[in-house]
């Protein structure tokens, strides 16, 4: 059945990369074969004027070095015929099988010139000494050399005027060459260059395809998983073979596959635990709601009660708002405050959510880049949360100091402590101590997660959690300190 997303993209869309690789592998490589076998039929054809272009020059040269200084072998004399130069040098010259060797001797003003051929097998086609146009165009011209084009193929030429008291030539020595034949064994290695490319195409083809489909194997995984992937199975993860971009993108998958499967989960449990915090409180109003009767004192408590329930509902959202904020960049908002002054105010806003011992222990003096607003957020809910476990008349110190390059500010109570089992869980979102003092407490569970959530909003920032000396717990905010930070601390 086919994919209703898919029917509508175009077919040039929808080649898959397996394919365009071989398409462009197959391009790339018709175009340098052809470029080769293109290369190599000019070399040779232009090697096949080279050698026919000496050869002629040699004939000639020596028929001219003949004219000089040859003798006549029948009056041992210098040659005063033309015809008698030309038969006798004739005679002598062994020609090769595709050259020509003639003389030709002028005519009447209309006649074709007069011909000296050698008793031999004339070359294919028609042979230059029967063309008697061709041997009038050739004799005529004012040129030593040239081509002369034909219906019955092409012929190059080459002559040597034989002039005496430099009048108008009486004969003419011509060497004759037809290249029909080198030509075609130049096109005939053409074509067999151009077979062995298009084997090589086809080869090509094949290793090609086996070797893309085995690269691109990993990615078809990756497709496959992804579209097999949904929000209930992020289980599956891709095989990584080898260490080469392939296997790097096949492990980036799968680290992203396992965020994901984190985020999910965080995300389930998240939704899980907010209705399960929220269903509580609209159970007691829907219930007090129910039973209210018409006594005015019990309206009131009615009253009191659900308004207490939507007081604990609306805190809970805003915890939770806020918590989803700060996955938002602008969450925090760092700037050059002083950390004196800001370790003051949050002692004394903090000493006013109980009757207990407060101390400011210790003061760092110097200028830090964080947002003070967020910090004292955070310090106010530790505050908060020693007070939440600790009973009047006990002690309760804040502070900040610098140590090994990071900036601490701490909230430390002389309260019960935190049992091991509890301190890898209470930076969680709705999760509690289960042992503090015996009891769980009124709160959702959000304080200490937004806590965090400020800590690491800044850059390098976290929160700890370490064992007060003499009982108790200290919360740590540890931030990084700036270039140039003063690091004294000052005993309050």
């Amino acid at each position: 059945m086919s994919d209703p997303d898919l029917d509508h993209v175009p077919l040039r869309r929808r080649i898959s990369a397996r394919v365009r690789i071989l398409l462009w592998l197959l391009l790339v490589m018709a175009v340098a074969l052809a470029a080769v076998a293109t290369t190599t039929r000019s070399i040779l054809l232009r090697d096949v004027d080279s050698r026919v272009s000496g050869l002629l020059a040699q004939e000639a040269g020596e028929f001219a070095n003949f004219e000089e200084r040859g003798v006549d072998p029948a009056t041992g004399k210098r040659f005063t015929e033309p015809g008698r130069l030309l038969k006798v040098f004739l005679e002598r010259q062994y020609a090769d099988p595709d050259e020509e060797l003639m003389g030709l001797l002028a005519g009447g003003p209309d006649a074709a010139p007069a011909k000296l051929v050698q008793d031999r097998e004339i070359p294919a086609g028609l042979p230059l000494h029967e063309d008697e146009a061709g041997r009038r165009q050739i004799f005529e011209s004012a040129e030593s050399t040239g081509t002369l084009h034909r219906a019955a193929g092409d012929v190059r030429w080459a002559k040597v005027a034989i002039a005496r008291s430099g009048g108008e030539p009486e004969a003419a020595f011509v060497v004759a060459f037809h290249p029909g034949r080198e030509h075609d064994r130049v096109d005939g290695v053409f074509r067999i260059l151009l077979a062995i490319s298009g084997v090589a195409l086809l080869m090509t083809t094949g290793i090609g395809w086996v070797v893309a489909g085995r690269i691109l194997k990993p990615v078809r995984l990756v497709r496959t998983a992804a579209a097999q992937l949904t929000e209930q199975d992020l289980t599956r993860r891709i095989p990584v073979r080898g260490h080469d971009d392939i296997a790097a993108l096949a492990e980036t998958f799968n680290a992203m596959l396992d965020r994901l499967e984190r985020a999910f989960a965080a995300q389930r449990e998240f939704v899980d635990d907010a209705g399960h915090e929220l269903r509580t409180p609209i159970t007691i109003v829907r219930g007090h709601l129910e039973l209210m009767g018409d006594d005015p004192a019990e309206r009131e408590e009615t009253v009191r009660l659900v308004t207490d329930e939507l007081d604990r509902m609306s805190r809970i959202v805003e915890d939770l708002l806020l918590l989803a904020k700060a996955e938002r960049p602008d969450f925090v908002t760092p700037g050059p405050v002083q950390l004196a002054e800001l370790t003051a105010d949050v002692f004394v806003k903090a000493r006013t959510l109980g009757d207990r011992h407060w101390e400011l222990a210790e003061v760092a003096d110097g200028e830090a880049q964080l947002d003070p607003q967020r910090i004292t957020q955070a310090m106010v809910q530790l505050a908060q949360n020693a007070v939440q476990h600790t009973v009047p008349g006990q002690s309760i110190r804040i502070g900040s100091r610098v140590t090994g390059g990071s900036i601490e500010l701490y909230v430390a109570d002389s309260g019960p402590g935190v049992q091991p089992q509890d301190a890898e869980v209470i930076f969680e979102r709705f999760r509690r101590g289960t042992s503090r003092r015996g009891t769980r407490g009124s709160g959702a569970g959000l304080g200490l997660s937004i806590v965090r959530a400020i800590a690491e909003g800044h850059r390098g920032g976290k929160v700890g959690l370490r064992q007060t000396p003499g009982g108790g717990a200290t919360f740590v905010v540890v931030l990084d300190s700036v270039p140039g930070l003063l690091l004294e601390t000052d005993r309050a």
